[in-house]
């Protein structure tokens, strides 16, 4: 097991009388991808917001690398090298790559203006190491004018650029063809052999049973499953379970679900 990023336990959100998310328990190590799936309403996009510090939890602790975070905020959390990827992917799409990438963290020399030439080399080193291999594209290129895959190369090269250690992805598959989710799936491999890790959030099935090695499976704000890939074995044997999960009586194991 490697070095411990995040730890949620006994994770708690409710307005009013509605629980969010209730009693969630649930970690991610250095260097490894977690596939979080669940059906509407099962609780992600909250657990997403506390993670990213839009929202506190009502009760339940965090630890950073095994200490305890008092009053989560966004700013701790991304002090503690937790970006978000959100399924907009936050990109301005008339902008260059390089704008992209240093929006809001912009290299400045010693009389306070931009850089240029800085941000130009560490965007053109950040697009080799997230895996921008076509010499079509340079930190010049226009956002717009990139595929769906490519954009979400951008959006974790930024994610990079900002020391992440966990980066987190939402939908990053959505309404993509398959060369374009392969392309995402090339990046996520490649931030993972940088000893980074990546919380895979999707719809999906089949998508994130190739790209995950570690499952968190949702339902009504609870953690159904945690189970490794060898544990749930085929794609279609985790679709049986949240099947039948999703049933009233609902189920308690991967084994119920055959």
């Amino acid at each position: 097991m490697g070095e411990r990023l995040i730890e949620l336990r006994n994770i708690a959100k409710s307005y009013g009388r509605v629980f969010a998310v209730g009693g969630v328990n649930f970690h991610v190590d250095r260097g490894e991808v977690v596939g979080l799936i669940g059906d509407n309403g099962a609780g992600k996009s909250t657990l997403i917001k506390i993670l990213a510090g839009a929202i506190r939890p009502t009760s339940g602790e965090i630890l950073v690398r095994g200490k305890v975070e008092a009053n989560w905020n966004a700013a701790r959390s991304r002090d503690a090298g937790i970006e978000t990827v959100f399924q907009d992917r936050a990109l301005a799409v008339q902008q260059t790559i390089v704008r992209n990438i240093f929006m809001g963290r912009e290299i400045a020399g010693w009389l306070g203006l931009l850089d240029q030439a800085r941000e130009r080399h560490e965007a053109e080193r950040l697009m080799r190491e997230i895996g921008f291999t076509s010499e079509i594209f340079t930190p010049d290129s226009i956002v717009g004018q990139l595929s769906g895959g490519e954009r979400q190369g951008v959006a974790l090269a930024r994610a990079i650029y900002n020391k992440a250690d966990l980066i987190v992805m939402d939908e990053p598959t959505t309404a993509l063809s398959l060369t374009e989710t392969e392309k995402v799936f090339r990046f996520v491999r490649t931030v993972r052999a940088g000893g980074r890790s990546v919380l895979f959030i999707g719809h999906n099935i089949h998508h994130v049973h190739d790209i995950a090695e570690r499952f968190v499976v949702m339902d009504r704000g609870t953690v159904a499953l945690q189970a490794t890939k060898a544990e749930v074995g085929s794609a279609e044997r985790l679709i049986g379970f949240m099947e039948k999960l999703a049933h009233p009586k609902g189920i308690d194991s991967l084994e119920s679900a055959q």
